[in-house]
């Protein structure tokens, strides 16, 4: 993977981010809650959390799956994933698997039952990434999103600052317009709406199955 590469960047960005990221990410916790709960996930299924970064999302999605249940992650970061392995181990939860790898490439030890994408823009931009995720997922799944969206064309320049919030995180950070579609376009009953003040979206959706 060469230094331009847009996941050799991600990877560099999140280097520098990394310690600080879980206070930073405290005020969007309300959002990533109801993103998870669009899931309606049930005692004993598989759940995949995509770009899992530190783990933030780990014991809400333990609450939903239960004991019984399983989650499953990634994340290509090495120095978030560091801090999501650590989560882990000081919480002694058995029924987490995760992996330090990209969502290209990442291979799950089983079906999904559910899928989590929680600020995972430059994912859903890839094309391999979302199929490679999406052969791994169960027909029927229950599919969620959260994220950044550019501002409506009519706010003129507050259109920049949405691109300039994402910039800092993500190395491919334009195509806000729709940044769910790759994965929408997988999916039936797909529905979408605005959250902080026009600048962020939840969504979900019924992943319809038909990748191999």
């Amino acid at each position: 993977m060469t230094r331009n590469h847009p996941n050799q960047l991600s990877i560099e960005r999140y280097r520098r981010k990394a310690a600080g990221y879980d206070a930073s990410a405290e005020r969007t916790m309300p959002l990533r809650r109801r993103t998870i709960a669009l899931l309606h996930l049930q005692p004993g299924q598989c759940v995949l959390d995509v770009g899992a970064g530190t783990g933030l999302s780990y014991a809400l999605l333990r609450e939903g799956v239960g004991t019984g249940g399983r989650v499953m992650a990634f994340e290509q970061s090495p120095d978030m994933f560091a801090l999501a392995q650590a989560r882990v181990q000081r919480e002694g939860w058995t029924n987490v698997w995760h992996a330090n790898q990209p969502a290209e490439t990442v291979r799950l030890p089983a079906l999904a039952d559910a899928v989590l994408f929680n600020y995972t823009h430059d994912i859903c931009r890839s094309p391999d990434a979302v199929r490679n995720i999406l052969r791994q997922v169960k027909p029927g799944a229950r599919v969620a999103m959260a994220g950044i969206k550019a501002f409506p064309r009519w706010t003129g320049p507050l259109v920049l600052v949405s691109w300039l919030k994402n910039r800092p995180y993500n190395a491919n950070p334009g195509g806000l317009r729709a940044p769910w579609r790759g994965v929408a376009a997988h999916c039936d009953g797909f529905r979408w709406h605005s959250t902080q003040w026009g600048m962020g979206y939840i969504a979900s959706g019924i992943y319809r199955g038909g990748i191999s």
